[in-house]
């Protein structure tokens, strides 16, 4: 006799209804930043770097929670569009320090008030109370569970 799994709602479980939110915001993102041709990951790294200029390659992955692999990727996307430039760090001549080119200034400017449009969106259907509430739960729920990651952010120091 064959045993059936149990019935379960999918619908009723965090790691789903996370999953489907990830989608609609990566979505919603891509849907307001299409003139800019950016990724959310891209938007990370771009922000990230123009919040810290000279940010070595190893430090960004950690920041915004990539394996070096992928970051190797997105800078090199970056730096083939003209917005990034890596340049050899002169403590260590094996370290490659970001910075922001002309271009990547100019489209991060450009870039963000269509990023700020995409997150008020994701966040539309909630009250401002709920906004504050859910964004801290969130947060708790991501600095909790960092260890988990396959990538787990680390702060700049």
């Amino acid at each position: 006799m064959k045993r059936s799994s149990p019935a379960l709602d999918i619908d009723d479980l965090p790691g789903h209804n996370i999953r489907r939110l990830h989608q609609i915001s990566v979505g919603i993102f891509l849907n307001e930043l299409t003139e800019h041709g950016l990724t959310p990951v891209q938007y990370a790294a771009l922000q990230t770097v123009a919040n810290h200029p000279g940010i070595d390659q190893r430090t960004l992955a950690r920041t915004i929670a990539l394996d070096a692999s992928t970051t190797g990727g997105v800078v090199d996307r970056l730096e083939t569009r003209g917005c990034l430039e890596r340049r050899t760090s002169p403590e260590d001549r094996r370290s490659r320090q970001l910075e922001l080119t002309a271009a990547g200034v100019a489209l991060l400017a450009e870039a963000v008030p269509c990023m700020q449009r995409a997150q008020e969106q994701i966040l539309a259907p909630l009250s401002e109370r709920q906004r504050d509430e859910f964004m801290k739960l969130l947060r708790l729920l991501v600095h909790t569970n960092n260890a988990h990651s396959r990538a787990p952010s680390e702060a700049i120091k």
